[in-house]
């Protein structure tokens, strides 16, 4: 089997994986066009991907990549919104409070990603290699989907739940939780770009700030933001609905042991691994949960 056939295999099952994961997740969603919300979610997160791809793949580009995974959250989460209008003719308090939290979350990281990338000159590291290559290319655009599904499950389950829950002691403690992540991760991405954009440290590695406290504290923003719409999520989730806990925990695993944190770690030993200053950053600070500074 050649290598673009592969790499068509491996966007197929990346797809059968997201579409499965939706349909059983999905099931105490209410239904739109005769199927569970979230299912159709999983497809509109597909479609996006793929309908971006094709301009993307003719030019050999990446700059547009980040913005449709932005994109991609803000459409599904406004068709799970459009869905359980259709069902409830309304949307609940809890419901509306998490698609506001996500088109927040979406609209800041993916402005603030949209113009790190262009002034990187609109191109990635990461895709220098498989976008001249279409199947290679695609994986990588089905990935996004799949990244998004599996990472948006818990509020589209509030969403589209078919069982509405009045706020409770699950949405205040998941509400204060998402904004200490989202002010967490908003305030290290500033300290980060403005700490970049003095030339008085240029070639120098960050540790001011909440990076004096965590090696990646946007990271650990992330991460706590996820948490907390999980847990307004509880209230709702029942059966094989609760497999939308994968939401943190597969932002955790991407950020950790998939890129992120490996990613960063690996680019930051190539420059500074001599650096002794490095070494003892890297020594008395925590990777990412974030700790008071030593000394």
């Amino acid at each position: 089997m050649g290598k673009s056939a592969k790499s068509l295999m491996v966007a197929a099952i990346v797809t059968i994986i997201a579409l499965a994961f939706a349909y059983f997740a999905g099931a105490n969603s209410v239904e739109l066009l005769g199927y569970s919300a979230m299912y159709v979610c999983g497809w509109i997160a597909l479609l996006v991907n793929w309908l971006a791809f094709i301009p993307a793949a003719a030019a050999q580009s990446d700059k547009f990549y980040d913005t449709t995974g932005a994109l991609t959250y803000i459409t599904v989460t406004a068709v799970a919104c459009y869905a359980a209008i259709g069902a409830h003719g309304e949307l609940d308090m809890r419901a509306l409070a998490v698609a506001a939290m996500v088109a927040i979350w979406c609209i800041r990281l993916g402005s603030f990603l949209f113009m790190r990338i262009h002034a990187m000159g609109g191109t990635d590291s990461r895709f220098e290699k498989i976008k001249v290559n279409p199947p290679r290319f695609l994986v990588a655009w089905t990935l996004q989907a799949l990244w998004v599904i599996l990472t948006a499950s818990a509020a589209i389950a509030i969403i589209t739940s078919s069982t509405q829950v009045p706020i409770d002691i699950w949405f205040w403690v998941g509400a204060a939780v998402w904004v200490f992540g989202f002010a967490f991760e908003a305030v290290a991405d500033a300290q980060k770009s403005q700490f970049k954009d003095d030339p008085a440290n240029s070639g120098k590695f960050i540790n001011v700030g909440l990076w004096k406290w965590s090696r990646h504290p946007n990271y650990f923003g992330e991460i706590t933001l996820w948490t907390g719409i999980l847990i307004i999520a509880v209230p709702v989730l029942s059966g094989l609905s609760w497999l939308v806990v994968i939401s943190p925990v597969f932002v955790y695993l991407l950020l950790t042991r998939i890129s992120g944190v490996n990613l960063q770690n690996a680019q930051a030993k190539e420059r500074w691994g001599d650096d002794p200053a490095y070494q003892e950053y890297r020594k008395n600070t925590p990777a990412l949960i974030p700790m008071p500074p030593k000394g």
